[in-house]
């Protein structure tokens, strides 16, 4: 498959294109990667492109610089506070950015964030509403939401809530300065913790092990286990056994199958 790159080095936010994996990059670096009005709209119009190319299996969320994510742009933020204008201000804002969160849960693909230095406020939300996370192992969590006297946004609760439960995520939000990789790794936040120096060898591998499931396993997978938690045993079974039909009606599994039957004669 081709590889693509079709965004100016300047842009707020990269997308990298390399076979069935495809690569944005939060490219604000001086800012810590925050989040403005910019990147959010970049960002939105970069999730559209990949849920739109059935080719892509895998989207890797990375951070350029020395962090992921400082979250949200405060002096955006701060200026509107000033200024009483937030509403309109953070409310523009968050409208591209939620859209993009939206796209990442609902793209039949795995997003996979890979995290290095700080993820803070929505820098932290957007590592855990990915559909996994591989960090660095100088990585370090910021909830910061509570510290400014606000709740949290940009997909936190999405991503947070349904892996360490409720109790745990209050605990986050309001008691947590911040926790490290290891804390992170240990609630199930994290999937997979390396040295940093090797964190883009080792997301680039991890990318490629989840590519080698076919589009219809992924596409079930992830659809099936969001929505199991809110969705009633007979409408989960009901879902479970049109997705699996769907999946058995392709070449992939038709291939899968025949290889398998002929290794065990």
């Amino acid at each position: 498959m081709p590889t693509s790159d079709d965004t100016a080095a300047d842009a707020p936010a990269l997308l990298r294109i390399e076979g069935p994996i495809a690569t944005i990059t939060l490219n604000r670096p001086a800012a810590f990667n925050s989040i403005n009005l910019s990147i959010a709209q970049k960002l939105e119009q970069l999730g559209a492109e990949v849920e739109g190319n059935d080719d892509i299996r895998v989207l890797v969320i990375e951070g350029e610089g020395r962090a992921f994510s400082a979250g949200g742009d405060l002096q955006t933020i701060g200026a509107a506070a000033a200024n009483d204008t937030v509403a309109p201000v953070v409310g523009e804002l968050l409208k591209h950015y939620h859209a993009f969160i939206e796209t990442l849960r609902r793209m039949p693909k795995i997003v996979l964030s890979s995290v290095h230095g700080s993820a803070a406020g929505a820098g932290m939300g957007l590592a855990f509403v990915a559909d996994l996370c591989i960090a660095a192992d100088d990585a370090r969590f910021t909830p910061a939401y509570a510290k400014i006297g606000v709740s949290p946004d940009g997909g936190s609760t999405v991503g947070m809530v349904g892996t360490v439960g409720a109790r745990r995520a209050l605990q986050i939000f309001l008691a947590e300065d911040s926790f490290t990789v290891q804390q992170a790794y240990q609630w199930g936040l994290v999937a997979r913790v390396v040295p940093a120096a090797e964190l883009k060898a080792e997301t680039r591998k991890f990318a490629e092990r989840l590519a080698q499931n076919p589009p219809a396993a992924i596409a079930g997978t992830k659809s099936l286990v969001y929505q199991a938690a809110v969705t009633s045993t007979r409408q989960q079974l009901d879902a479970e056994e049109a997705k699996i039909i769907g999946a058995m009606q392709t070449d992939d599994f038709r291939v899968a199958v025949k290889k398998f039957t002929s290794k065990s004669k």
